[in-house]
């Protein structure tokens, strides 16, 4: 963001925040300023603020307030053409000039504003500290009201984010929550580094088809490998070309995906939006596509099978999920391996109860206004242990309390949509930091 907006929303946040200088407040003219509310903070278009009420010179006025760093972009932005701008009651600016007019003429009142020096300095730290996060001196002096509410309130805005990508999957699966329901789970089993590939792999697969092999594991596990292209020879390295093409089971795979193709007019995605480099073996897309078929298999990858989970201890037993036999002593096609039963870890079982079943039980019940499946995700992220990994790690070396996986969801939310972006001006945290003295 350029410095000239930076410091323009910088005086928005001082306006909204009430942060002014301990100095009495004067228009150009001389008259003081008493702000008594600083008015609605308004993101769309028009006035900055509404409903503002501020004291003129003895004289309460109630109106809308606009903001602008310096005078003339009154006029730059268009707003003396403009009759939204006409009960403007105050032009609060950061640099004094000139006067400006309304559409229909009127003059209102211009306050140049001066930015404490004080959230000057501590807002030039939280943007060019090398420390992160940048308001760490902080964290261990707030209350823990302060932190609870604001842990409590990144949670949820987690979720809603969740809840409209799964939105956007229902709308593309022509509404089907079921399907939207797979693909969220799917994704969840890339685990990061194959997370785009597997929803668009799961995109791919016909689930009225799949309901029609559901009883039989090797059909399903035929058509999910088809379906991610990995049953092209050109899949595998030259090393594993030679022995998946004298391997019995990809062979009958190879050839029943063939019949399920040809039956369904099916089309695979492109194999090579799969990553195996740097992966350990256990999370190969072979083991993780033959754990979703087996799920499949035991019909405990739907929406209704989730939402009959009334208990974490349900959910658990839900989703946890093994491979099939021929996977016990494989990794990829053709190279056998000791024999492990590669059932799915604690840990992520942790990941796709947290990533996958609590965001879809809580769309899913906004989606039908049902604040039982929105209470019981809530429900369901307290009971869970918080997650471990370097970002919930970092908040824990500031101070931070990390009790449950909502806890740490919040602070994934905390680091992603806010400290990633330098966004200090609308968290908390930053606001805290900001009005010390």
């Amino acid at each position: 963001m350029p410095e000239s907006n930076m410091m323009e929303e910088l005086l928005h946040y001082v306006w909204k925040h009430r942060l002014l200088p301990l100095e009495s407040l004067r228009t150009d003219d001389g008259k003081e300023v008493e702000v008594i509310d600083p008015g609605l903070h308004n993101r769309n278009a028009g006035p900055d603020f509404f409903n503002a009420k501020v004291r003129i010179g003895g004289t309460l006025w109630v109106g809308n307030v606009e903001i602008h760093l310096k005078p003339s972009d009154w006029f730059l932005h268009g707003h003396d053409k403009d009759s939204a701008y006409d009960n403007v009651i105050l032009h609060v600016v950061g640099e004094a000039g000139p006067p400006v007019t309304t559409h229909s003429g009127s003059v209102p009142p211009q306050l140049v504003l001066q930015v404490p020096q004080s959230v000057k300095d501590h807002y030039g730290e939280l943007l060019t500290t090398d420390n992160y996060p940048p308001c760490y001196r902080i964290i261990p002096k707030l209350p823990r009201l302060t932190v609870h509410s604001w842990m409590s309130a990144l949670q949820t805005e987690r979720l809603e984010e969740k809840t409209e990508a799964i939105r956007n999957r229902a709308s593309g699966c022509d509404g089907s929550w079921e399907d939207a329901y797979f693909i969220t789970l799917a994704r969840t089993y890339g685990f990061g580094i194959n997370g785009e590939a597997f929803e668009t792999w799961a995109k791919a697969i016909p689930m009225r088809d799949v309901d029609h092999v559901r009883d039989d594991l090797f059909q399903i596990e035929a058509l999910f490998f088809g379906q991610a292209g990995l049953l092209e020879p050109e899949s595998l390295t030259a090393r594993h070309r030679e022995e998946a093409m004298g391997d019995a089971y990809f062979r009958k795979l190879r050839s029943e995906y063939r019949f399920l193709a040809h039956k369904y007019s099916l089309r695979p995605i492109d194999y090579k939006l799969w990553r195996f480099l740097r992966l350990r073996p256990q999370n190969f897309p072979y083991i993780r596509i033959s754990q979703l078929a087996t799920l499949c298999y035991h019909r405990r990858c739907s929406l209704s099978a989730l939402i009959d989970c009334t208990t974490l201890k349900e959910a658990k037993q839900l989703l946890v999920t093994s491979v099939s036999p021929y996977w016990e002593n494989h990794y990829t096609f053709g190279a056998a391996s000791a024999k492990r039963s590669k059932r799915l870890s604690d840990s992520s079982l942790l990941s796709v109860i947290i990533n996958a079943a609590i965001p879809m039980l809580f769309a899913y019940g906004r989606h039908r206004d049902d604040d039982r499946l929105c209470d019981r995700a809530f429900d369901f992220l307290e009971q869970l242990r918080a997650e471990d990994n370097h970002i919930v790690r970092m908040w824990k070396d500031c101070g931070l309390t990390v009790d449950n996986a909502g806890d740490s969801q919040a602070l994934i939310q905390l680091k992603n949509s806010y400290c990633d972006r330098r966004d200090c001006l609308r968290c908390r945290f930053g606001y805290e930091y900001l009005k010390q003295l």
